[in-house]
This record gives structure tokens, C-alpha cells and sequence, in this order.
């Protein structure tokens, strides 16, 4: 391994791997988000598509295709399907959390409106569907739906649990099961069931990508309080400012004295926020050892990810998934 493959992060070495696979992903989205009659759908699509994101998600399902020996083509179809999904609950998250940035940059919904984002979305999902039938696989074709299903049930659980200090941690795990996890797991367990690899290697793939999916949003909603704008392109605290109780806040909630629960209610609950209360939830947080409590779930998860992987055959690509694991943790290290 050269000094260039070392200094790469996992990611990186993943998609120089996949590069080929990749470029072939992309012109298939490309190709799939155009629209005859609507101009609009592949402005805004475009828009979020080609804003410079890790495409994680498709070099999952490649990464997972090319480590089980398949050759092709679906793999392709699976990874834009993938994306397009990820792509559509992106689009209408932004309105649903009425956000202006993502990845940097203005929103699609505060460049064009909420309707364009929305119904756009929609149309993402259709091509999604179109591209599952493509492969003619009906177990990739139920794995992915329920993958879909599972993300907006996620996300509708987050809307009734997200401002109430009832919520706890079983049900943040449902919810990041559901709005993150499920797509990741979908995206590594299709690549398993299109290489038509042992049973036993695909859920290996499933509880791969679950974990990994779990441990990647507990490392989020960590850094969303810990001054990283600069690196997610999201300002910090915007967690807080929509009043989402995510982990790190679960946490302190439940050591809460009076006078903490309190403060927990006026912010979280009745959407009191003043100057300073920012400083002082994170106060609060560190006090209780909520930060470092969250990071160790996610180090856990990290672990059983890596202990899906020993299921796998060996080859360079199961390396970097377990690379990518540890990756996920070390950026709160």
C-alpha cells in the first residue's frame, strides 16, 4: 500500500476501488433523473445529486456486490436505486425540518419551494421503484420497499418523540433504525442477495450495514454539538434548535435534577430557547457524561459491525469496510 492509500480515508479508498462501478452509477443517475415534461426535476435533483456528497450509500451495495464476486450489471441499478432514495428522504427532510443548508449549501426547497421539493422527491422514489423492477429480483424488490417503508415510518416516529422528554433510548434506536440504519442495511444486503451468496452472508451483510448505520447517526447527533461545521457542512447546534431529543440529550435528561428537567421542558418541549441555552445544554450534557455515554453506544455498534464482517470472504474491500467503521468513530475520537 502506497503513502497516498494510507493517507486516504476509508470512504476514499473505497470509491478509488469502486471507481469504475461508480462512474457507471453516476451516469445511470444521471440518465434517470431527467424528465421530458418537467424541467424542474432534474434542476432540483441536480441540485443535491452533484453537491459533492460521499455517495456512501451506492459504495455500500457496490462495495457489498464486488466482496460476495458478482460481476454484473445489477449491482449498477441497486446503487442508483440506493441513492435515489437516499436522495428523495434528503429532499423531503429539508422541508419537513424547514432547513436552509445542506452540504454546505442552500436547500432545494429554499431555492425553488417546498412543493418542488416534495413532489420531486416523489418522482425520485418512482425512479427508484423503476430500477428495482429492472433487476428482476423480487427479494431485492421487497427488501428495498420495506427499506422505504421503514425510513418513513422512522421519520413520522421522530415527529411525536423528538420534543417529548418521554421519549427514550429504545425508542431513539427505533427511530435511527428506521430514518438512517434501514437504508444502509437495505443497501449492504441487496449486494449479498444479487451475488446470491449463502444466507448467512447476507444477513452478515444486514447486520454490517445496521450497525454501521446506527453508529454513524449516534456520531451525527454528536457532532451536531460538538463545533464540526466546518467538516458536515451543518451548523452546530441544529439539533437543538429544532428541539430533537437525540441521544446525548436522552441521556442527560434521564440523570436530570429538578432544576435540569426543567430547563429540558422550557427548551425541548415548549421551544423557549434564549441566548446562552446552547452553552448550557452542552454544560449539562458534559456534566452527566452524556457525550461520552453515546459515544461508547456507538463504539459498541462499531464493534458488532466488525464482527458481521468475519462472516465475509476475505479480500481487500472486507478490509475497507472494516476500515470504514472504525472511520465512522474516530471522527469523535
Amino acid at each position: 500500500m502506497g503513502l497516498d492509500e494510507v493517507s486516504q480515508k476509508p470512504h476514499e479508498r473505497l470509491a478509488a476501488w469502486l471507481a469504475e462501478d461508480m462512474a457507471a452509477v453516476n451516469g445511470l443517475i444521471r440518465e434517470r433523473m431527467a424528465s421530458k415534461h418537467a424541467p424542474r426535476i432534474p434542476e432540483v435533483t441536480a441540485h443535491l445529486v452533484e453537491a459533492g456528497g460521499k455517495r456512501l450509500r451506492p459504495l455500500l451495495t457496490l462495495a457489498a456486490a464486488r466482496l460476495c464476486g458478482y460481476e454484473g450489471p445489477y449491482h449498477i441499478h441497486l446503487a442508483a436505486t440506493v441513492e435515489f432514495i437516499h436522495t428523495a428522504t434528503l429532499l423531503h427532510d429539508d422541508v419537513v425540518d424547514e432547513s436552509h443548508r445542506r452540504r454546505g449549501k442552500p436547500t432545494a426547497n429554499l431555492l425553488w419551494d417546498n412543493k418542488s421539493s416534495v413532489l420531486v422527491g416523489d418522482y425520485l422514489f418512482a425512479r427508484s421503484f423503476q430500477l428495482m423492477v429492472e433487476t428482476g429480483s423480487l427479494r431485492v424488490m421487497d427488501i428495498l420497499a420495506n427499506a422505504s417503508a421503514t425510513i418513513s415510518e422512522g421519520e413520522v416516529l421522530q415527529l411525536t418523540a423528538a420534543q417529548d422528554l418521554r421519549t427514550t433510548e429504545d425508542i431513539y434506536l427505533q427511530v435511527v433504525r428506521g430514518k438512517t440504519a434501514a437504508l444502509f442495511a437495505a443497501a449492504t444486503e441487496v449486494g449479498g442477495v444479487v451475488a446470491g451468496v449463502p444466507e448467512a452472508q447476507v444477513e452478515a451483510l444486514h447486520a454490517y450495514g445496521d450497525a454501521l448505520g446506527i453508529a454513524f447517526q449516534i456520531v451525527d447527533d454528536l457532532l451536531d454539538y460538538g463545533g464540526v461545521d466546518a467538516q458536515i457542512g451543518k451548523n452546530t447546534g441544529d439539533d437543538f434548535r429544532e428541539r430533537k431529543l437525540t441521544l446525548p440529550v436522552i441521556k442527560a435528561v434521564a440523570l436530570a435534577d429538578a432544576e435540569e428537567r426543567a430547563f429540558w421542558q422550557r427548551v425541548i418541549e415548549k421551544g423557549d430557547q434564549r441566548e446562552g441555552d446552547l452553552e448550557q445544554a452542552h454544560a449539562i450534557m458534559s456534566r452527566h457524561g452524556a457525550m461520552e455515554a453515546a459515544r461508547q453506544d456507538a463504539l459498541r455498534w462499531v464493534a458488532v459491525a466488525r464482527e458481521a464482517l468475519g462472516q465475509l470472504p476475505e479480500h481487500p474491500l472486507r478490509e475497507m469496510l472494516h476500515d470504514l467503521a472504525d472511520f465512522v468513530v474516530e471522527r469523535i475520537a
